[in-house]
């Protein structure tokens, strides 16, 4: 017995947990029978769609020619043992192409906290374009915010001079609703992307009953989907009752419910920062029905301007805050 089959099991999955890439734990798993049943109880995980379904530059190093050359050569040498126990291979196990997330972590049992990272935004945009939301799910949407704007350039005298958000541009009745038209797209195309990827969480949902928080997110920082205990809960629930009209579905997304629309904009919006954002737009959706839908700041705050990473959008939403709003609803989609 070396070193480290001294540590007890705790402490490597403590360890374990704060490696948390699960194409890492899944290699891990082939080296040894203990590696093999730890690797699974992290309860702490990160899932990068794209390192599990497709290559990556990793995978392209792993398989360089000297490396085929030893992982061939050791191969040889592990089949003249027959006497020890095999554990998981981990090239079958990346290289059979599961199609949803909870077929890649079906043999992890006791998971928590849970971030996916998907390969690429969902919204298509004009070039130039960008949109930012941020979704909170249960058995249905709870509520989702969305900043965006047509296009961004920078002011460098601008950003000498001012110290203050400067928001400015009027706009005529016709430009108004030509803008207005724009919005409603912007919004509608977040929210089909925010239902898309809670429809493809859901056997995930279903199979972890431990789980207390679910992210997912995509790598270039479009949207983010959230999922807490009780939304969890709330979704188990309807399932196991079968309350088919409350999750129901369109193609590979959930239905998005009757909505009512906070929504706020500046026809030209010059940051601090020297940055002046065209056509920058606010949006609060909330369900129809649900109390205290004029508290936007709250909500908005922890979406955006608490996010001290990413300035520029924390900035647009705390000037767009003090916008005139107006209210729109619309239906069930």
């Amino acid at each position: 017995m070396d070193a480290f089959d001294a540590i007890p099991d705790p402490v490597v999955i403590d360890i374990l947990n704060k490696v948390g890439d699960v194409k890492t734990l899944i290699r891990c798993r082939s080296v040894s029978k203990r590696f093999n049943s730890l690797a699974t109880q992290s309860d702490s995980l990160l899932l990068q769609l794209d390192q599990i379904l497709g290559a990556t530059e990793s995978d392209s190093e792993i398989d360089s020619p000297i490396a085929s050359f030893f992982r061939s050569l050791f191969k040889s040498i592990y089949g003249l043992l027959p006497s020890f126990s095999k554990p998981a291979k981990t090239d079958e196990i990346l290289t059979r192409s599961p199609k949803t997330p909870a077929q890649i972590l079906a043999g992890f049992e006791r998971i928590r906290n849970l971030e996916v990272e998907l390969y690429g935004g969902d919204v298509k945009l004009e070039k130039g374009a960008a949109v930012k939301w941020k979704a909170e799910f249960g058995k249905t949407l709870k509520s989702c915010v969305i900043v965006a704007f047509r296009s961004a350039t920078v002011n460098t005298s601008a950003a000498t001079e001012s110290t203050a958000v400067v928001d400015g541009g009027v706009e005529s009745d016709s430009e108004f609703v030509c803008g207005l038209k724009t919005r409603v797209v912007w919004t509608i195309s977040a929210l089909m992307a925010a239902s898309t990827r809670h429809y493809l969480m859901r056997d995930l949902v279903k199979d972890h009953k431990d789980m207390e928080k679910l992210i997912v997110r995509d790598r270039e920082g479009e949207g983010t989907v959230v999922m807490d205990a009780a939304g969890m809960k709330e979704y188990r629930e309807t399932e196991a009752r079968g309350d088919d009209k409350t999750l129901e579905r369109v193609g590979e997304r959930t239905v998005v419910p009757s909505v009512r629309m906070s929504m706020r904009h500046a026809p030209s919006l010059m940051l601090k920062s020297g940055i002046c954002l065209e056509a920058a737009t606010l949006v609060v959706v909330r369900p129809t029905g649900v109390a205290s839908d004029d508290n936007d700041v709250e909500l908005v705050t922890e979406a955006f301007a608490g996010d001290g990473g990413d300035c520029m959008y924390g900035e647009a939403v705390t000037a767009l805050l003090k916008r005139r709003r107006n209210v729109l609803e619309m239906n069930s989609f």
